[in-house]
């Protein structure tokens, strides 16, 4: 299909503002005369895609991750059973194909090391899916995994409980409210299991571990008890001043966040029981209680 070029340009040979574009061969040549400008043009712009497209439009291909264990920068033998002209193999083209893919996968892991990374980072992306955490978050916990591996701190022990003790560190430092126990619950390891292979990471990898604010747990608690914004932000406002007065050190954030909530939710007359926010926040009745003596004093 032509189109003809709506610019100042004109042809070398006749002079002519006429020139046109083939958008098939790529050619531009003059519509009066028919010289030939530009045998090859590209498109530098953008790439146009679309969300409900199924066919990808982006020339350079996929973006490069950790969260692969090639980085996303190998290649893969077409799954679909066509030629280039759109028609269907032979049975015994499907079946060479099939059996070059085997082999192309299989090579993909040249060691034990890679097949151990290659099985943490596909059970890294199902506990990313559980926990409902960012890509961020799982390119961190990537990272910090490549890290235990290089150190060979994965001999001996499970690699579901490495991995997650590295999801568990990499929401230490980007400070997303994930508790140890919502992980181990969550992941089907065992507490004890996971506290013991975080305490090793941190140690071996010598990470700097930021202090947990309470404040940032304020919205996860909320959003689970369906509190409204006004009790969100009295609450708020509550552990800012206990945190002026130097009371929060050496408390747990969940604990203190969910007594700030229930002493808010008093104020506002949501009235949220002490056990409905036991439950949203993973601590005890009892902790709530003893941290609502704290605070109560920072009510208006």
């Amino acid at each position: 299909m032509s189109q003809q070029l709506q610019n100042k340009e004109k042809c070398p040979r006749c002079g002519k503002h006429n020139l046109v574009t083939d958008g098939v061969s790529g050619e531009v040549f003059c519509g009066k005369c028919g010289f030939v400008i530009d045998e090859k043009i590209s498109d530098n712009g953008s790439e146009r895609i679309f969300s409900d497209s199924s066919v990808s439009k982006s020339r350079t291909g996929d973006r490069t991750s950790l969260t692969r264990h090639d980085n996303g920068l190998s290649s893969i033998i077409n799954p679909i059973n066509k030629d280039a002209s759109g028609k269907p193999l032979s049975s015994s083209m499907k079946s060479s194909l099939s059996q070059l893919r085997k082999l192309d996968s299989r090579s993909t892991t040249h060691n034990s090391t890679d097949k151990n990374l290659k099985q943490a980072l596909s059970e890294l992306l199902k506990m990313k899916e559980k926990l409902s955490l960012s890509d961020s978050v799982s390119e961190k916990a990537a990272y910090i995994y490549r890290k235990v591996l290089e150190r060979k701190l994965v001999r001996g022990r499970s690699i579901t409980a490495m991995i997650a003790s590295s999801l568990y560190a990499a929401c230490r430092e980007t400070e997303t409210p994930r508790t140890l126990k919502e992980v181990s619950s969550t992941i089907n390891v065992t507490k004890k299991e996971l506290s013991g292979c975080y305490r090793l990471i941190v140690k071996e990898l010598d990470l700097r571990m930021p202090i947990i604010d309470s404040v940032s747990c304020i919205a996860k608690i909320g959003s689970i008890t369906k509190l409204s914004e006004k009790t969100k932000r009295y609450a708020m406002n509550i552990l800012k001043q206990a945190e002026k007065e130097r009371i929060l050190s050496g408390k747990e954030p969940m604990g203190l966040a969910a007594s700030a909530l229930y002493l808010a939710s008093l104020v506002t007359e949501e009235h949220i029981t002490q056990k409905t926010m036991a439950e949203a926040s993973g601590v005890t009745e009892v902790t709530i209680r003893n941290r609502c003596k704290n605070l109560k004093k920072f009510i208006d």
